[in-house]
């Protein structure tokens, strides 16, 4: 059997033991994407979600570990609008930039002064 084909039957029918193995090393034991892909790849769902900002710190901080650029980070935000739609991306925005060491609501705060 074609392994996407095991793995998609495996999570559809909840199968404990690869959800676990997931859950506990953070990513699947046969994954064929890089940890750098999978970590902005958990940026967007974490965007998609709508996170606290501890989840995008940890998000951030894991996709930068990885390898990830800040231009990076920030292009996997953008990529997701058409998904998630513009509010949402508005919205997490200003998290991601505080994930990332800018304060971009202070910012914005000097721009009007």
């Amino acid at each position: 059997m074609d392994d996407y084909r095991e793995h998609l039957r495996r999570l559809a029918v909840h199968d404990e033991a690869l959800l676990e193995r997931i859950a506990v090393e953070g990513r699947s034991a046969t994954s064929v994407i890089d940890e750098r892909t999978e970590a902005l790849m958990r940026l967007a769902a974490t965007v998609a979600v709508d996170a606290s900002l501890s989840s995008f710190q940890h998000a951030v901080a894991l996709a930068l570990a990885a390898g990830a650029t800040r231009d990076e980070i920030v292009a996997s935000l953008e990529a997701v609008t058409p998904v998630t739609g513009a509010a949402r991306v508005v919205q997490c925005a200003p998290k991601v930039a505080l994930a990332l060491g800018y304060d971009v609501e202070s910012a914005l705060e000097r721009i009007d002064d």
